[in-house]
């Protein structure tokens, strides 16, 4: 006599989802969308931390010397018109150098004038002066398109950010005019893309600005590069000591950011949260339906001597088995469209650092896989329970009406 074959509980619970192919499909279509969006956001978290330390490392300096009242960035100068620039004398350099925390310096001049030639009615146009000798060692991840650095520490040359060089159309060998001091520049080198503020930065040698501007003896800003294992908040009350001068930390200017993406991240978590609720009703109602229209079938089984957990069990596999191909389409539409997602994020934050803003590593897509089902299972009680509570007398009578 032949052997029957026994029919497992997951055999069963796969066959009764492909009773209804279409709606089960927008169900695991559903939780997918979710699962992209949950593992985007995670890799979100980790990639964008990531990403701005890496670019705070890249800058070479940990900490920022200004004058007292001086824009730090280029972009809040152009928004003053120019008017912000304050300087401090060079002897701070010696001051700075004095601290054992204090590996290397480099100091920088900024200068700005009005351009009649730029736009339809002329702008002003920024200069910043950088030492050749400590700059480039400093910024070493400014890599050049053509050409390269300054030939000598008092030439009249210009390196261009790459923005700068699209917008004013400058290859290696052009001549940039200033205007206002009707001195011709050559341009000796355009840098790539960098993704930060030097992009748009016009680069002169440190004491050709000085002598072009008058500003002998003075530097806006110097950029300090602090030891390893240095107390670099130490070092930073030490220099607030120093008369007329705002210290501009690179922890401050990352927790600045991270305050102002914090609020996008918030956004996000919030449509990931949408997401999830949309997928959790999805599923309750797929299995609910499900639960319906098999009321009389259900009761049947129990007829035959299924018992409340058995008719549990079989409903919540169905609850299951939608959530790992839900959650796996998920993390596959993360890993697949992870570039369209940094994208996206870039068009949308107000600043983005450099290098991948995504990051999904294999730990990431198995806690993502383990939240979906958390979520999935968590949806599949209530469908589960009214199925396991059907009554046989109950559901043959229904069927008989």
């Amino acid at each position: 006599m032949a052997k029957k074959k026994k029919i497992s509980v997951s055999e069963v619970a796969y066959k009764n989802l492909l009773r209804k192919k279409t709606r089960t499909l927008l169900t695991i279509l559903g939780i997918g969308l979710s699962a992209w969006v949950l593992t985007s956001l995670f890799g979100f978290n980790r990639g964008y931390e990531a990403a701005l330390n890496k670019d705070i490392d890249n800058m070479g300096f940990q900490v920022l010397l200004t004058a007292k009242g001086c824009p730090y960035e280029a972009a809040t100068l152009m928004l003053k018109g120019g008017t912000g620039l304050r300087y401090m004398k060079e002897s701070v350099l010696d001051d700075i150098l004095q601290h054992p925390e204090v590996e290397k310096v480099t100091p920088m001049v900024m200068a700005a004038v009005f351009d009649p030639n730029k736009g339809e009615s002329g702008g002003m146009s920024a200069y910043l002066g950088v030492d050749p000798t400590t700059y480039p060692g400093m910024k070493s991840f400014l890599k050049f398109k053509q050409g390269g650095w300054f030939t000598e520490a008092e030439a009249l040359e210009a390196v261009l950010g790459y923005e700068v060089a699209e917008l004013e159309q400058r290859e290696v060998g052009d001549k940039m005019l200033i205007s206002e001091k009707n001195v011709e520049l050559s341009v000796v080198g355009v840098l790539l893309r960098s993704g930060t503020q030097d992009d748009g930065t016009v680069f002169l040698p440190f004491r050709t600005v000085q002598r072009l501007f008058q500003k002998e003896g003075l530097v806006t800003a110097v950029g300090i590069k602090v030891k390893r294992n240095a107390n670099i908040t130490e070092l930073e009350n030490k220099l607030y000591d120093l008369p007329d001068v705002q210290v501009v930390s690179m922890a401050q200017v990352k927790e600045t950011i991270m305050s102002l993406v914090s609020t996008a991240r918030m956004m996000v978590f919030s449509i990931a949260i949408i997401a999830i609720l949309i997928a959790m009703l999805g599923v309750v109602n797929t299995i609910l339906m499900s639960v319906f229209e098999r009321f009389q079938e259900i009761g049947i089984l129990k007829s035959m001597g299924a018992m409340p957990w058995d008719v549990f069990r079989m409903i919540w596999t169905e609850t299951v088995i939608l959530c790992v191909l839900g959650g796996g389409l998920g993390i596959s539409f993360s890993l697949a469209l992870s570039r369209l997602t940094d994208f996206l994020i870039r068009r949308l934050l107000p600043y983005t650092p450099t290098g991948n803003l995504i990051h999904i590593s294999g730990q990431l897509a198995l806690l993502t896989l383990m939240v979906v089902m958390g979520i999935g299972l968590a949806s599949g009680v209530y469908p589960a329970w009214r199925a396991s509570r059907v009554r046989p007398l109950e559901s043959i009578r229904s069927e008989g009406e």
